[in-house]
């Protein structure tokens, strides 16, 4: 009797495995939305992304706008990039287009270049494997896919619902397979199939969750698994995860993009350093400094002013870096200077093993860091090579920002605020307040330094040996 039950419980559980299946797989089912019932007009995309479309169309191919670009125009945003998707193969692209190259080796890309702007071309990509090796899959991540197939099997495939929507060129329509352009209108980010499948396929995409969710004001569906599925991104490429991190920060959401990562579980992942110094002593200036610097590159994107990723990870690394020397210090108080170069590489060191930072961004940072105590210094020689350093500004600003959390940096700032307004002969060493009778240090440095720099009279040398004889223009 119990071996039936066992039996009968396996057979059951066989036969629903499929239904199951069936159940998590996505259907697409075409939603055909006229032109004039909505609001993507060609005015609004790129005359050379219209070039591609228009050029694939005429050479018989299907092609259509699609994904974000198509997202942003419903939401009446401008798009950053116009990607395009055809039916017709890489190699067939590179053959319209003189001045088009193929990548990638994940995804095999068309990239048709206009000076500066680059349309992204795919094929539209197939939803089975069909046995050539062309699709490889490693404990469920996919690590290769060149399988094509159909716009329906594409949208399938696509990451996000609101991401599944093409504008087909043949007749200005939009094309919805999974609900996206509801999804679209009620501001919903939802994923296509299982969350927790999707996610392990590529764990990369809940940093793209996040961010979206960042840029547009969206909800995340289903954002109880990312928590729980959050230690996976260790598992991506640290040059990826930099990418990513340069998207989240970079593009000017970074302020609620950081509020998200922390929210979701992502920040302890993706920057092990900050997450401990922010969450280990209940001190909101750290949070405030970070929180300041992110503000203030939202700002300067708002502006279309220049961001510099070398300050921003200064910021956001900053609050580990002092904790750290705190540190460092306590087992060598001989030398703070070297004790802080220790407690930085220390935090460069951890953090470079989960996200790859480039040497051009990560030794501006220490150099900043580094700089910091010598703003402490007021005598004048050292106030004067500080100011001539080619990293002053950058310094300076950074020290402006630490000043918005922090009275002891306020009155440096304000102090070399004052310098920089000052003609640096003028610019007086030690303290401010130091009293009347108190020596000229200025004055002493200039004396030294000018003495330093006076010309010894050189002493004009006889040919010949020490006994030989002087030589015919020797002083007679």
């Amino acid at each position: 009797m119990a071996l039936r039950r066992i039996l009968n419980f396996f057979r059951g559980a066989r036969a629903s495995a499929p239904a199951a299946a069936a159940r998590a797989k996505p259907v697409a089912v075409l939603r055909h939305i006229a032109r004039d019932q909505h609001g993507v007009s060609r005015k609004q995309i790129s005359p050379n992304a219209l070039r591609v479309l228009y050029r694939l169309h005429e050479a018989g191919y299907r092609a259509c706008l699609v994904g974000g670009a198509v997202r942003d125009l419903l939401l009446g945003e401008r798009p950053k990039d116009f990607d395009v998707a055809t039916d017709a193969l890489p190699e067939e692209v590179r053959k319209l287009f003189r001045n088009c190259r193929l990548i990638g080796r994940r995804f095999v890309l068309a990239h048709v270049m206009y000076g500066r702007e680059v349309i992204e071309v795919a094929t539209f990509r197939g939803s089975d494997d069909d046995g050539s090796g062309a699709r490889h899959v490693v404990d469920g991540r996919i690590v290769r896919d060149n399988v094509y197939g159909n716009i329906e099997q594409d949208a399938v495939r696509r990451d996000f619902t609101a991401n599944a929507l093409y504008y087909d060129i043949a007749d200005f329509s939009v094309l919805d397979y999974l609900g996206g352009y509801e999804d679209v209108m009620a501001r919903r980010l939802r994923l296509i199939g299982d969350p927790e499948a999707r996610y392990r396929e590529d764990p990369v995409r809940m940093l793209r969750a996040v961010r979206l969710a960042a840029k547009l004001g969206f909800s995340i569906d289903a954002a109880e698994v990312i928590p729980k599925l959050a230690p996976l991104i260790a598992e991506a490429a640290p040059a990826r995860l930099f990418e990513e991190l340069m998207k989240l920060f970079m593009s000017g959401h970074a302020q609620e993009s950081f509020a998200g990562l922390d929210r979701h579980g992502l920040l302890e992942v993706m920057l092990p350093p900050t997450y401990r110094a922010l969450h280990q002593k209940a001190d909101s200036a750290d949070r405030r400094l970070v929180e300041a610097a992110l503000m203030s590159t939202d700002r300067r994107v708002a502006e279309d002013k220049s961001v510099t990723p070398a300050f921003l990870l200064a910021a956001l690394l900053w609050p580990a870096a002092q904790r750290e020397f705190a540190g460092v210090k306590a087992d060598d108080d001989e030398d703070p200077m070297r004790s802080w170069n220790e407690a930085a590489a220390r935090v460069v060191r951890e953090q470079t093993a989960r996200i790859a930072l480039p040497k051009r961004f990560a030794l501006p940072m220490q150099e900043l860091w580094a700089m910091q105590p010598r703003f402490r210094e007021r005598r004048k020689r050292s106030v004067t090579r500080l100011l001539s350093h080619p990293r002053f500004r950058a310094a300076y600003d950074f020290l402006l920002l630490r000043a918005e959390v922090d009275p002891v940096a306020r009155a440096d700032a304000d102090w070399w605020t004052e310098a920089q307004a000052q003609d640096p002969a003028a610019v007086e060493s030690g303290r401010r307040s130091a009293p009347a009778r108190a020596p000229d240090l200025a004055e002493a440095d200039t004396v030294a330094e000018g003495a330093a720099r006076k010309p010894r009279r050189r002493r004009r040398r006889r040919r010949g040996g020490a006994g030989g004889a002087p030589s015919s223009d020797a002083p007679a």
